[in-house]
Formats: C-alpha cells, structure tokens, sequence
C-alpha cells in the first residue's frame, strides 16, 4: 500500500521527538489524577456516611471525557497550525512543491500526522477513562459515541489550524487566529444563541429557534449531545435544552449528533480546500489576482 511521504516523513519524525510521549504522559497524567481524586472522595463519603453514590462513579467518566474534549482543542490547533508556515518558515516548502506529490498530499499528509498523534493520545487515555465499567452505567454504544464526538472534534480543529497556517505566513499568527477561529464557533455560537433566545422570550419567537442552527458547527454542544445519555435526569432537564431551547423535541434535537458531526465535517473539508487551494501556487497567484 503507498503511504503519503509527508505523512511518513511526519511520523518518523514524531515517533523519534520527546514532544510526543511527553504530550501523552502529561494528558495521561492529568486524567489519572483527576480520577484518583475523585474516587478518593468517594471512598471517603463512603466512609463517613456508609451510603454509596453510583451516580458519582458515573460522573469521574463525564469529567474525564470532559477534560479530554478540552484537551483536544488545546493540543489539536498547536499542532497543526505551524504544519505549512513551518515548511515556509524553513524554505522548504517549494522543495515539496517540486515533487511529484500534489498540494493535496501534502495538506493531507500534515492532516494524517496530527490525527494520528490524537488517536494515540485518546487510545492511551481508555484505561482511565475504562475505570467506569468496573461499576457499571456505560455500555460500547457510548464509547462508540464518544468517540465519534472526539473524531470530529479533532478534525475540525485540525482542518482550521491547517487551514490558517496556509494562509499565514507566521506560526505564531497561525496558531493565534486558530485559536481565535475556534473561540467563535465555541463560544461565540453559544452566545448567539442566548442573544436570540431573549428575544424569543420578548414575543419574537422566530428568531430564538431559527438560531439553534448556528450551534451544529459547535463541537462543545456536540460533545454534550455524545454524553447526554449518561446525565440521566439531572433537574429533569435535556443537556441539549440549555441552548436549542426548551420546546417541544424535534429532528434536530433527536438526531443533534448526527447532523452536527454531518455539518462540522463540511466545514473542515471547506478549511481542507482552502488550504489546498493556497498551498498551489497557481491557484495562489489567482487568488492574489
């Protein structure tokens, strides 16, 4: 089978740098920490009241999936964003160019290299995050859920931080605008969606709804929406009922999932073409035309 030479160039590299196991003990780490702490509470209430919480065993899978959402789009965007500036950093770029390998490949191969170093990382973190199964309430349908929700997050991410550093001709900036671009879809999405939401209680109803569109490109509502199965009836509330509102369920609020994974992947083929498109220098010199 022919393996992309950028991505097995990246690789090679990767594999032979501390950067990686560093990055993966260190996550590993955090999250270990985080579910020691919390099953330490545990057997401490347990201890002083004599009654045990299950509901608690079920919440140190919530919080470390959380904290590897989190860890997701810290580590994603520093990876990527430096992949094209970082070749015309080094000048080495028009060397790659003059190969036989197209802009495509190349946009690819530093895409495959990054997604493969999080899978390493996800992958590495299952044993912690497996500490759940020992008292029930997590079933494979949930993995299986949980990490669609983490694949399309870290090709999201990716495809933005490939995507600025083609456009920018500094690591620095690069990173800086990916970090900026995700902050949009995070946070500015969310607040969008409030800002309509009170207009919808002022009598224009319209409007409140229409919005809740905007949030399928957010990943923080589409991670909520991969666990909203193991809150059970927390307040009695639907996770999703914070931000599309709390009407009546609807196609878009059964399939969120689904639809919003659909929706988020467009947009990263959309980052992915752009990237391409400025990678080419003939495509390059049209869009400076």
């Amino acid at each position: 089978m022919k393996i992309n030479p950028v991505y097995r160039q990246e690789s090679r590299v990767s594999a032979r740098s501390f950067r990686l196991p560093l990055i993966i003990l260190s996550c590993n780490s955090l999250l270990a920490l985080v579910a020691l702490l919390n099953m330490y509470s545990m057997v401490t209430q347990v201890k002083a009241t004599a009654e045990i919480q299950y509901s608690s065993f079920l919440s140190l899978y919530i919080f470390g999936a959380a904290i590897e959402f989190a860890m997701l789009l810290l580590i994603v965007p520093a990876l990527t964003a430096g992949s094209v500036s970082g070749e015309r950093e080094r000048q080495t770029l028009n060397l790659l160019l003059t190969t036989r390998m197209t802009p495509a490949d190349i946009v690819m191969g530093k895409l495959l290299s990054c997604l493969s170093t999080v899978f390493l990382l996800v992958v590495s973190s299952f044993p912690i995050l497996a500490l759940v199964f020992i008292y029930g309430g997590v079933t494979g349908k949930d993995i299986f859920l949980l990490l669609i929700s983490f694949g399309s997050t870290a090709l999201l991410a990716g495809s933005i931080g490939i995507c600025c550093s083609s456009i920018f001709k500094r690591t620095t900036i690069a990173t800086a605008v990916s970090y900026c671009a995700l902050a949009v879809l995070v946070l500015g999405t969310m607040a969008l969606r409030r800002f309509s939401a009170s207009f919808q209680v002022q009598g224009n109803g319209g409007a409140g709804q229409g919005a809740s569109w905007v949030l399928l490109v957010n990943p923080a509502v589409s991670f909520l929406a991969a666990i909203k199965g193991q809150l059970g009836n927390i307040r009695q509330l639907n996770v999703l009922e914070m931000w599309t509102g709390n009407g009546p369920a609807s196609l878009l609020t059964r399939w969120w999932l689904g639809i919003s994974t659909g929706v988020q992947m467009a947009l990263s083929a959309l980052c992915l073409w752009i990237a391409v498109c400025r990678v080419n220098p003939r495509r390059r010199r049209l869009w400076k035309d």
